[in-house]
């Protein structure tokens, strides 16, 4: 078969989509494993929450406040511009109208009625009025007669208990009376009712009711399909100039007037007029353009015979802002969860990583003021709900993600930890580059231990007791080490080598080493209290720290590498462990070191010459059982010795006595003895 028919292989083809199919099992089951059913849960439920708060946050208690308050924003900043709205003209009552009258509600209907007759003989274009008739007074003959003579369309206020519960039975029924008397062809009832947002702000279109009078923009203008159905924005108008109103408007008793009456003709003639209140105490509304109404008003909120002048206005234009698909808010909202979610796997730079995430944050903010501004219907866009979506999207997988990584930190530092450090495991976890080849010059603390005797019991005893006891011994050793913050540098047969000060540089480094080498000490002393039946005797374990400078860090080859320290430090240390078996002492450290342990447990044990070193160097042996007048009486036999006074050496005698067989202040006695005006011991 050729290469090209494999490729066109059923069989083939088969087996290698089972083979993904296998490899994508895998990793779920891999990726339920290491999150637990409990946090795959949550993390499956936070995403949904996600989804559904970048779809559903117009219609969330608290959430939906700071949708209106972005959706007001944009309204404000991309509300059309113009110098004036000359086909709809505002008439209103007003307080000084109150004044003129004496009378408040229901308003003066003589005033009206004489104002009508001069409206309707400008010839305007129709007439709404924004006044519920819902109780008689002595003046309604007057109107009602009125009403009957109006040549222009005009359309009266209804309102229906059903769907305004502030009108009573006995109002809604004088109501009807009302205009079952006036209704005739030149006027017709018409619904008035604005329906706010729960926040009381004036946003969107009242749809039309089928069994209510049609709405007052679409009755002044006549049937219009597409603006009945229109539940979106209300396309708000303000002022280019801030000094000018969109609308003109005239007090009512100007038209009532003979003497004005004539004069305003010509600012209403062809226009539509709307009559209604002006008033501080009721009918008014805050609106989007709240704070460009501001300027006009001392609320900052318009009156809502003016609300219905912006929907005739936006009628007249023929302005519906496109409507945003539901399907289309359901995408936006799963690919806002999703770039929440995938936002928190982002590896690289920090600045890149930065530049990313503001980046979709800047998008979610700009996004829907372009939309605004393009005439698209925002009034259902969930901005905010975005980037609430977004966030929780982020926590859900970023969380997620840190129980992975946690995990797989944890394995991977395990599986490194066999081969290096466990400190330097999670250096290299943190920042791999450490794996380069390289060393630099440090100051650490170096401890170097041996077992006594163990090479020759090696020979005394079975190969699998050897490991056994080996691997025990070692076990112990490496956990006093790591207990007490050590790098492991290396097993060398049954010496363990560890040093501090490196990787991380501690400033209680000192304190912990010196520690750690009177306890590695004790492990080796536990250590031969437990050995199995028929096992011979096992030594001590001798244990040398020294302070000084190194070279440590990564060497090898491509191939393998080993963490490592190398030079003086370590070279003298080894050799004040070897020390301990000539001067018979357990734990010897170097002056360089003890100086800066911040300990006081330390006997001074002479100044000796190691093997390899010209230098003398001056011993101590921590004594932490000692009280602190005899480890004061030992340093005062050395200071003795120093200067020639070798009869004072016999006051070592007493301590030896007091504290039982002491190998190790019996050997510095002798050495003592052997030298004199502090002479150092040569170690041969």
């Amino acid at each position: 078969m050729t290469g090209s028919d494999s490729h066109n292989d059923p069989v083939s083809n088969n087996r290698d989509v089972k083979a993904e199919a296998r490899g994508i099992l895998q990793s779920l089951r891999r990726l339920f494993d290491q999150l637990g059913p409990i946090r795959l849960g949550s993390t499956i439920l936070f995403l949904i929450l996600a989804l559904l708060m970048a779809r559903f946050s117009w219609t969330t208690p608290l959430i939906q406040d700071a949708e209106r308050a972005l959706y007001d924003m944009r309204v404000s900043v991309f509300a059309p511009e113009v110098e004036k709205e000359d086909r709809v003209v505002m008439i209103v009552y007003n307080e000084d109208t109150l004044k003129l009258t004496g009378q408040r509600s229901p308003v003066d209907r003589t005033i009206l009625a004489q104002s009508l007759e001069a409206i309707d003989a400008a010839n305007p274009k129709s007439i709404g009025i924004d006044i519920l008739f819902t109780m008689p007074q002595d003046d309604d003959p007057l109107l009602v007669s009125t009403f009957k003579q109006i040549r222009t369309p005009t359309f009266l206020a209804y309102a229906d208990p059903k769907y305004n519960p502030e009108i009573g039975f006995a109002e809604h029924e004088f109501l009807k009376s009302f205009l079952s008397d006036v209704e005739g062809d030149n006027l017709q009832p018409t619904s008035i009712r604005l329906n706010t947002d729960s926040d009381g702000v004036q946003r969107r279109w009242t749809p039309q009711k089928a069994d209510a009078p049609p709405f007052m923009a679409m009755a002044l203008t006549g049937p219009n399909p597409k603006f009945a159905a229109n539940e979106g924005a209300i396309r708000y108008l303000v002022p280019a100039s801030p000094d000018m109103p969109v609308f003109d408007k005239f007090p009512i008793e100007s038209f009532a007037d003979p003497a004005t009456a004539e004069m305003l003709q010509s600012f209403i003639a062809g226009k539509h007029v709307l009559i209604g209140g002006d008033f501080v105490d009721r009918d008014r509304f805050e609106t989007p353009i709240g704070s460009i109404t501001d300027l006009q008003s001392e609320d900052g909120k318009m009156i809502g015979l003016e609300v219905h002048a912006h929907m005739l206005a936006q009628l007249l234009n023929d302005d519906i802002p496109a409507p945003i698909p539901a399907w289309t808010l359901w995408v936006a909202a799963l690919i806002v969860a999703i770039c929440g979610g995938l936002s928190a796997l982002i590896m690289g730079n920090a600045g890149k990583v930065a530049g990313i995430l503001i980046g979709q944050f800047a998008f979610f903010l700009i996004f829907p003021f372009v939309l605004q501004n393009i005439g698209v219907d925002t009034l259902s866009l969930p901005a905010f709900g975005w980037g609430l979506g977004w966030l929780f999207g982020y926590a859900s997988v970023s969380a997620a993600a840190r129980t992975i990584n946690s995990k797989q930190r944890a394995f991977a530092q395990s599986a490194l930890g066999k081969y290096l450090p466990k400190s330097i495991a999670g250096e290299i976890l943190r920042d791999p580059e450490k794996l380069a080849l390289h060393g630099e010059k440090r100051q650490i603390f170096a401890v170097f231990t041996d077992l006594e005797g163990f090479t020759k019991l090696s020979h005394a005893i079975e190969p699998e007791m050897v490991a056994t006891l080996l691997n025990d011994y070692l076990d112990r050793l490496s956990d006093v080490a790591l207990e007490y913050g050590g790098t492991i540098d290396k097993f060398v047969g049954d010496a363990l080598v560890c040093f501090w000060g490196a990787p991380l540089s501690l400033p209680d480094d000192g304190e912990r080493a010196a520690k750690a080498a009177y306890a590695l000490y004790q492990a080796g002393e536990e250590f031969r209290k437990n050995v199995p039946e028929g096992v011979p005797p096992i030594g001590r374990t001798r244990v040398g720290m020294h302070y000084g400078d190194a070279i440590v860090g990564n060497f090898g080859g491509e191939g393998r590498i080993q963490y490592t320290a190398l030079g003086d430090a370590m070279n003298t240390a080894a050799r004040l462990e070897a020390a301990n078996k000539p001067l018979e002492t357990k734990v010897l450290v170097s002056k360089e070191a003890m100086e800066r342990t911040g300990l006081d447990w330390y006997r001074p044990m002479g100044k000796i010459t190691l093997r390899g070193r010209s230098t003398p160097v001056e011993v101590y042996e921590p004594v932490p059982d000692w009280e602190e007048k005899d480890r004061a009486a030992v340093t005062a036999v050395i200071g003795a010795h120093q200067k020639g006074d070798n009869a004072y050496i016999q006051a070592l005698d007493a301590m030896m006595k007091r504290y039982g067989e002491d190998l190790g202040l019996a050997n510095l006695l002798k050495r003592l003895e052997k030298t004199k005006n502090g002479e150092s011991y040569a170690l041969g």
